[in-house]
């Protein structure tokens, strides 16, 4: 008699969750786009009012945006390494942690007005960031229908749309108006309720279920119908999750340089905008933003992301033009144009980066969420333009980045094109393989049972000879 062998722990899929289950889980890491949303919300802001408090001009007070998003480029891979080993839970409260004690560091950095100081919090803040993003995009990507995945990291990343136009909007009311124009005192105080949130939070997570969803099962299924001795290929041949990351970097780094400069543009047009309104402006760009992302949730349920991201992507470089090259109330029109079109990228790239990586996808979400980076590199390039010629011209750096999304996009859709036929709705791209491996495993067997049979008669007809 053969020893009993241990049960194996069945990892849990989305499928396997009920409805209450399936929408606590969403809900609850859907709250977390909205911490940093404010946190970046703010950030933008925060260049134009150093500029004024320090006396700094406008390539140094990108430092905030190299130290943020720098800090993709260096934790983001830590990040990818200690979920895998610790699972999404754990990832979280670390996220959170950092998140929490760079934001209650701005404290003594606005008491002794230490820019420096301003600067090394954030890189901290950016290293908590960086950790939830690899988290809760993945997470949210795999909780469900590959299908719908674009469309359910678009309707979570809104609410991280909500979040960053509200912190433009506190910072035209408190940071830009009165004695607060010359004084930090109101940002430590912000930055001490962002802290404050981020510990509450870390409270809730500890204290609630978070069902931990294992993507990889659910994908190694195809390599295990197509044989026990199929192996998945090297992580360095998923070319879609490769140059996903190029263009994750070159899209980033292009929104990121249009928020920083978007302040500083407004007020220079000549046309009556001081910054407290062009604060106030930015604001309803950010939320025009958010608008997009909703609308864009609505939009992916039916069209291809591939071929809307293709769309939006060349609306981006149009409107992108438009800033730069128009004048007055035009070139805000246009601007408020590209925070529109700009809404549903991020998601997409990120979506069609990690769409079937099977036992990579923890470290495709790493590489792709740092690709955020790419926000460290570009304001300090666009703000050099900005310094030497004019805020409306450095507009021109960000062109580049939506050139490359595009590019990437359009390369997806002739990819598609040439593998199953050109598409304009969305499919379960999971699910046609399903089938197609099936239909083979099936043909497979007929063919060999009509070997069978053919043997057989063979057979037979030798004996009768």
């Amino acid at each position: 008699m053969e020893p009993r062998r241990p049960a194996t722990k069945v990892p849990l899929t989305a499928s396997q969750l009920t409805r209450s289950q399936w929408l606590f889980a969403f809900a609850l890491v859907t709250s977390l786009f909205f911490t940093w949303g404010f946190a970046y919300g703010l950030l933008d802001v925060l260049n134009a009012h150093f500029q004024q408090i320090f006396g700094i001009n406008k390539t140094k007070s990108t430092l905030l945006q190299l130290a943020y998003f720098g800090a993709y480029v260096v934790w983001s891979p830590f990040a990818g390494m200690f979920m895998n080993r610790f699972g999404y839970k754990a990832g979280i409260h670390l996220g959170l942690l950092l998140y929490s004690l760079g934001a209650v560091f701005f404290w003594p950095s606005a008491k002794f007005a230490k820019y420096g100081g301003f600067v090394g919090c954030t890189f901290v803040i950016g290293c908590g960031l960086a950790t939830l993003e690899v988290a809760a995009n993945s997470y949210i990507a795999v909780l469900g229908s590959p299908k719908h995945a674009a469309a359910r990291l678009n309707f979570s990343q809104g609410f991280q749309g909500v979040a960053s136009f509200a912190g433009p909007l506190i910072a035209s009311r408190w940071f830009f108006l009165g004695k607060n124009a010359n004084s930090l005192d109101t940002v430590q105080w912000v930055y001490l309720a962002v802290s404050g949130l981020g510990v509450v939070l870390n409270i809730l997570f500890y204290f609630c279920h978070l069902p931990e969803i294992e993507e990889e099962y659910i994908l190694q299924q195809l390599p295990e119908l197509e044989g026990p001795d199929a192996k998945p290929e090297s992580f360095w041949k998923q070319y879609r999750c490769l140059f996903g990351f190029v263009a994750q970097t070159a899209y980033v780094g292009a929104q990121v340089g249009v928020a920083s400069m978007a302040v500083n543009f407004m007020s220079e047009q000549g046309i009556g905008i001081d910054k407290s309104r062009a604060s106030q402006l930015f604001s309803f760009c950010q939320m025009t933003f958010t608008l997009g992302r909703f609308v864009g949730v609505l939009i992916l349920n039916f069209v291809d992301p591939a071929l809307l991201l293709t769309i939006y992507g060349f609306a981006c470089c149009t409107f992108t033009l438009g800033v730069a090259l128009a004048t007055g109330k035009a070139g805000v029109g246009c601007l408020f144009g590209l925070f529109f079109f700009e809404s549903i990228c991020y998601p997409c790239i990120f979506t069609l980066g990690t769409k079937g990586l099977g036992v990579h996808t923890k470290q495709g979400s790493g590489l792709i969420v740092m690709g955020v980076g790419g926000g460290a590199w570009y304001p300090p390039a666009q703000a050099s333009v900005g310094d030497r010629i004019s805020s409306r011209r450095s507009y021109l750096v960000p062109l580049s980045g939506y050139i490359a999304m595009t590019i990437y996009a359009l390369g997806m859709v002739v990819d598609q094109t040439k593998k199953n036929g050109f598409r304009f709705r969305t499919v379960d791209e999971f699910d046609q393989q399903k089938r197609q491996v099936a239909l083979e495993v099936v043909e497979h067997e007929s063919d060999e049972k009509k070997s069978n049979e053919t043997g057989v008669v063979e057979e037979v007809k030798d004996k009768r000879d």
